[in-house]
């Protein structure tokens, strides 16, 4: 892989710059630079068709300094380790944006999960357990589901846990279905969280939130940010998204939720009445007031950073934005909310699921969405004052908060 576009590189490359506006000493800079552990593995599974595969599958701790490891588990067939250990990292310094007691992690399975049926994709999850489980638990490293894992694969997973250790062990899984455990809100938060950031972006820099938006990668997140963007916001119109099938546009708008109804119900956005079809890569470079990459990573690179014309880039995906592309924007006056601050959401609702989940007391849907706007909207302030101070984009600010809080908690601890 170019190095360039190795997530891990990539996070490494942001992770330097703020250490050096920082001034971490070397030891410091070293280890915060890579994981504190990393598990790589073998799964040996019996296919429905009576043979055997071997998937290979990864979990990165990173840092647990400020708490327990937290992280999401992605099932996909491009999966590495250097893309876990960047979301890894991406993790860590996500919960210390959002200043919660938790540290990083991320795991992944090498696959195609669309090949596999119901009955393998349980046997993966409850392979990929037994493996894990001496190294998880409510204190030491909580997964979740992430790309195209589901709250049935967390139920498979949580269940197997217990059956290892032989108790109920609510909190060690979050993402889980509501009638084992799950959070109210969890769902729709990570969009919930990133619209948020939108609206106080437009607060600040004087956009109209009713305006115009586009969304890249039409997944749980991108379908969510349709449907709550005009909800969270008094109104837009979504010209334009995109899933692997294509690109779907309409000047006068698209309807979210008739767009939504078609993808659940079709598997795909191309075909949807009264849409043109648009190439794919031109998504990003429409002239709209707010877009949401919401895919995978280096979708926005150094050869098409010029041409965003979007005034707020608001990243629910991890990673689409490479270090050259950064600057580039910053420099055109594009507002970029970065990844691990815009999509916090996610794992801030995971984080109430595992409190939750521990004293046994759950939440009303009304006071997780209240929690989530006050930790995000102050979030996105620390990170929004930090730029200002520092005259630095959005992500070296978002990195300057979570670093430093990060390695306050590495050196009260004594590490280094």
């Amino acid at each position: 892989m170019d190095d360039r576009l190795n997530p891990f590189k990539i996070a490494q490359v942001q992770f330097d710059a703020a250490a050096e506006m920082l001034g971490l000493d070397p030891a410091m800079r070293e280890v915060l630079r890579w994981p504190m552990r990393e598990y790589k593995f073998t799964i040996p599974l019996k296919m429905d068709d009576g043979s055997v595969e071997v998937f290979h599958a990864y979990r990165v701790q990173y840092n647990d300094a400020r708490g327990p490891n937290k992280g999401g588990l992605r099932w996909h067939p491009d999966e590495t380790l250097d893309t876990v250990r960047a979301l890894a990292a991406w993790m860590t310094w996500k919960c210390a944006v959002v200043d919660i007691p938790l540290g990083g992690g991320k795991g992944g399975v090498t696959c195609d999960p669309k090949k596999l049926s119901d009955r393998e994709k349980e046997r993966l999850a409850r392979g990929w357990m037994r493996v894990m489980a001496r190294e998880l638990g409510e204190h030491r490293d909580v997964p979740a589901p992430d790309v195209y894992t589901t709250p049935q694969i967390m139920a498979w997973m949580m269940d197997e846990y217990e059956v290892i250790t032989g108790r109920s062990h609510p909190g060690v899984i979050t993402g889980k279905p509501l009638p084992l455990g799950g959070s109210q809100g969890r769902g729709d938060a990570t969009a919930r969280g990133g619209i948020f950031t939108v609206r106080e972006a437009c607060k600040l820099l004087g956009v109209d939130p009713k305006g115009t938006y586009a969304i890249q990668g039409f997944g749980n997140a991108g379908q969510y940010a349709a449907l709550l963007h005009p909800e969270i916001l008094g109104g837009g119109k979504l010209v334009a998204a995109s899933d692997t099938s294509g690109a779907v546009y309409s000047a006068d708008g698209l309807d979210p939720k008739a767009l939504v109804d078609h993808k659940l119900k079709t598997g795909k956005l191309s075909g949807f009445p009264g849409a043109e079809k648009l190439d794919p890569d031109k998504i990003l470079e429409l002239e709209v007031d707010i877009l949401y990459p919401s895919a995978l990573e280096n979708v926005i690179t150094d050869e098409n950073a010029d041409k965003i014309k979007a005034r707020i880039v608001c990243e629910l995906a991890n990673g689409p934005t490479t270090p050259e592309a950064d600057t580039r924007l910053h420099l055109n006056g594009v507002h970029v909310i970065p990844d691990f601050l815009a999509n916090a959401g996610g794992v801030t609702v995971s984080y109430f699921e595992q409190v939750q989940g521990t004293y046994n007391y759950y939440w009303s849907l009304e006071e997780v969405h209240r929690q989530l706007d006050a930790r995000m909207t102050k979030a996105y302030d620390d990170v929004f004052k930090m730029a200002k101070a520092k005259d630095v984009h959005m992500r070296l600010a978002a990195y300057l908060v979570a670093v430093k809080r990060v390695a306050e908690a590495v050196r009260l601890r004594g590490w280094v």
